[in-house]
C-alpha cells in the first residue's frame, strides 16, 4: 500500500530530523537549526499525506464501509505521532526555540518505529462497537491532548537537566555547551503550562465524547472499564497541575515533575491499558 511506504519515508524523515536536532544542540549553528526544522516540516506532510491515503485506501478495499485511519493500534500510534509534530509545529512556530525539537521530535520518531516495525497495518473492517462518528471526534481530541501532554513532557525534561545545571552554578555565569543553546527555564516553564492548557481541554472533550460514543456503543455513559478508570486518573492530574500553578503558584521543577509523570500515566492510560489490562477496549491493541 502507498500509504504504508510513505509512513517508511516519514519514520525516516522523523529520524533525520532528530539526528539534526541533536547535531543543533551540539554546533549551535542557526543553519543546522534551520536543516532540522525543514527536515521536520517535510516528515510532518508526508505524514499528513500518508494519513490521508490510508483514509482513500480503506475505501478502495472496504468500499461503503471505508473510515478514518483511526481504528486500530497501528493506525492511532501513527496518528499520535502526526499529533506531535502538530503540536510541535504550533509551539515553534510561536517560541522558535529550535532546541524544543530534539526533545520532543524523539516521541513522534519512536512511535512510528514501532508502528511500522511491529504492529499490523492492514485494513480490516471495523467491528460493530467501532462504527461510529463518535469513534472520530474522541480519537481526535484525545490524541491531541496527548501530544500536547508529549510537548509538556518534553520541554519538561529539559527544564530539569538545565535548572540543575544552573543549581551547581550559583555565580550565575551563563551556561555553555549542549546547554547553552537551551531555553531560558522560565520560557521552558511557560511552555510547559501553555502545552498543559491546550491539552486539559482537549483531554476533558476526549472523554466527553468517549462517554457519548460509549452509550452509543454499549448503552451506558461510563462503566468504570481500566481505559475509563485510567483516562479519569489522567484528567485528575492535569487538573491537580492546573489548580497547583493558580492556587498555589506551582512553577519550576514541581511542574516539571508533574508533567513528566503525567505524559508516563497518558502512556500508560494510552498504551498499558490496551495491551495489557483487559476490557471494552481491548480491540484497541489489535
Amino acid at each position: 500500500m502507498l500509504s504504508v511506504k510513505l509512513f517508511n519515508i516519514t519514520t525516516i524523515a522523523y529520524f533525520g530530523a532528530m539526528v539534526v536536532f541533536i547535531a543543533y544542540l551540539a554546533t549551535r549553528s542557526r543553519g543546522v537549526a534551520l536543516v532540522a526544522t525543514i527536515v521536520s516540516y517535510i516528515g510532518f506532510a508526508l505524514n499528513t499525506a500518508a494519513i490521508g491515503f490510508r483514509w482513500y485506501e480503506s475505501y478502495q478495499i472496504l468500499g461503503v464501509d471505508g473510515r478514518a485511519p483511526l481504528t486500530n493500534l497501528y493506525e492511532s500510534v501513527v496518528f499520535f505521532s502526526w499529533t506531535i509534530m502538530l503540536l510541535y509545529i504550533v509551539i515553534d512556530l510561536k517560541y522558535k526555540q529550535r532546541a524544543v525539537g530534539a526533545f520532543v521530535v524523539p516521541f513522534a520518531f519512536l512511535g512510528m518505529v514501532w508502528a511500522q516495525l511491529y504492529l499490523n497495518d492492514a485494513i480490516d473492517p471495523l467491528v460493530p462497537a467501532l462504527q461510529s462518528n463518535w469513534l472520530t471526534y474522541h480519537v481526535i481530541t484525545c490524541f491531541l491532548g496527548y501530544a500536547a501532554f508529549a510537548v509538556a513532557c518534553g520541554v519538561s525534561i529539559m527544564y530539569l537537566i538545565k535548572a540543575g545545571k544552573e543549581e551547581k552554578n550559583p555565580e550565575g555565569s551563563p551556561v555553555g555547551g549542549l546547554l547553552g543553546v537551551f531555553p531560558s527555564i522560565r520560557v521552558l516553564d511557560d511552555i510547559n503550562y501553555k502545552a498543559i492548557m491546550i491539552g486539559f481541554p482537549l483531554l476533558s472533550l476526549g472523554i466527553i465524547t468517549g462517554a457519548a460514543w460509549a452509550n452509543y456503543a454499549w448503552g451506558t455513559y461510563w462503566s468504570w472499564d481500566p481505559k475509563e478508570t485510567w483516562s479519569l486518573i489522567v484528567w485528575f492530574i492535569y487538573a491537580a497541575f492546573l489548580h497547583a500553578r493558580f492556587t498555589r503558584g506551582w512553577v519550576g521543577k514541581k511542574a516539571a515533575w508533574l508533567s513528566v509523570f503525567g505524559f508516563a500515566a497518558t502512556i500508560f492510560c494510552y498504551l498499558g491499558v490496551n495491551l495489557v489490562l483487559s476490557g471494552l477496549h481491548s480491540y484497541g491493541g489489535s
